[in-house]
C-alpha cells in the first residue's frame, strides 16, 4: 500500500470544491487529479496543484487512484458515474435519492465485484451518520420510535426546482423543523406526525423584471413532491440581497428515538448536527470512508457496501491500540 491514500475528484462543485479544501487537512492523503465533463478539462479553476483530466480519460488512472470520491448530483450524474467508475477505482459516493439507494446499490455492487473493486454508497450525513444513529437508537432501545428532522439549512434541490420556474431568476430555499413537534418528543411523546407538521419551508426568490409574482408563488406553493405537502412561505427579494443574506450552504438536522425500558421507564436518544456549510462536512464525511475503503480494499474486499458495513475504527487514522487507550 502507498504511504499516502491518493484521493480523485470527481465532479467539481460545492462538494467537489469541499472534498478539495478538506483532503489537505487530512495528513495521510494527497489530491492526486480532479475529473470533470467539462471542454476542455483544463478549463476548470481549481486550487490545488494537480492535474485535471476529462473524465473519458479516467479508466487511464487505474494505477494512480486508490479511491475516487464521486461529488455529482443524485439525479442525473451518480445513477451512470457511480457503476461505471466502480468497474476500474474503489469508489465512495454520497447518492442521497432515499427512495432509489437500493436499485443503485445493486448496479455498483455488481460493477465493483467486476473490476475487484471497493464502492461505499449513500455517505453523508444523510443518507449516512443519521442512517447509523437510527440504526443504533432503534436497535438499543427497540419499544421506541425515531423520528428525523432536518434543518434549519438550505435544500440545493429544492432551490434547483425553484429555479426551474418560469420567471424565476435565482433563490434559496431553507427547510425549517417544527420546534414545537421536536419539543413533543423529547417530553416523551410519541406524536404520529405528518409531513406538514414537522418541517416547513421558506423561500427567497430573485424573479425576472416584469415577472407574475402571484403565479410564480402559486407554482412553487403548488409544486408536487417539493412544496405542495409543506407550509411554504416565499419572499421575493433583490438579486444584491440574495447575495449578501444567502450566498451560504448551511444545513444540518436531528434524529430523536424516544423509547420505553422496564416498567414504563422512558428514554430520550439524540444526534444532532448544525453546519455551517454543508458541502464541506459531507466532504469531511466521504474523506473518512474513504479511508475505510482504502483499507478494506487492501484486504481483498469488493463489491458495495453501505455505512451499516463500515467498522468505526476504520475511519480513524489511528491504529487500532490508539483508539482502545485514546477513545475507549
Amino acid at each position: 500500500m502507498n504511504s499516502k491514500i491518493r484521493i480523485g475528484i470527481c465532479g467539481y462543485g460545492n462538494l467537489g470544491r469541499g472534498v478539495e479544501s478538506e483532503a489537505a487537512k487530512n495528513p495521510d492523503m494527497e489530491l492526486a487529479a480532479v475529473f470533470t465533463r467539462r471542454k476542455p478539462a483544463e478549463s476548470l479553476q481549481i486550487k490545488a496543484r494537480v492535474p485535471v483530466v476529462h473524465i473519458d480519460n479516467a479508466a487511464g488512472w487505474k494505477d494512480k487512484i486508490d479511491v475516487m470520491i464521486l461529488c455529482g448530483g443524485s439525479a442525473n450524474d451518480l445513477p451512470a458515474q457511480g457503476p461505471e467508475l466502480a468497474k476500474t477505482f474503489n469508489t465512495v459516493d454520497s447518492f442521497d435519492t432515499h427512495a432509489k439507494i437500493p436499485g443503485y446499490f445493486s448496479a455498483v455492487d455488481r460493477s465493483a465485484k467486476s473490476g475487484g473493486n471497493l464502492s461505499i454508497v449513500s455517505i453523508g450525513w444523510d443518507p449516512g451518520l443519521f442512517s447509523l444513529m437510527r440504526l443504533y437508537m432503534g436497535s438499543v432501545i427497540g419499544d421506541g420510535k425515531t423520528y428525523t428532522f432536518w434543518g434549519k439549512g438550505v435544500s440545493q434541490g429544492h432551490s434547483d426546482a425553484i429555479r426551474g420556474i418560469e420567471g424565476v431568476v435565482d433563490a434559496v430555499q431553507y427547510t425549517i423543523p417544527e420546534g414545537s413537534a421536536m419539543e413533543r418528543i423529547r417530553n416523551g411523546e410519541r406524536p404520529e406526525l405528518s409531513t406538514r407538521e414537522k418541517h416547513t419551508r421558506l423561500c427567497y426568490t430573485v424573479a425576472a423584471k416584469d415577472a407574475d409574482k402571484a403565479r410564480i408563488e402559486r407554482e412553487i406553493k403548488e409544486m408536487p413532491n417539493y412544496f405542495d405537502e409543506y407550509d411554504t412561505t416565499v419572499h421575493f427579494i433583490s438579486a444584491e440581497e440574495l447575495k449578501a443574506n444567502h450566498g451560504k450552504l448551511p444545513h444540518g438536522g436531528n434524529v430523536i428515538h424516544i423509547g420505553a425500558t422496564g416498567a414504563g421507564n422512558s428514554h430520550v436518544m439524540e444526534f444532532s448536527l448544525k453546519l455551517d456549510s454543508n458541502p464541506e462536512f459531507t466532504a469531511s464525511v466521504l474523506l473518512a470512508y474513504a479511508r475505510a475503503a482504502y483499507k478494506m480494499s487492501g484486504k481483498g474486499e469488493c463489491g458495495a457496501r453501505t455505512i451499516f458495513d463500515i467498522p468505526p475504527g476504520l475511519l480513524s487514522p489511528l491504529g487500532a491500540e490508539d483508539i482502545v487507550k485514546n477513545l475507549l
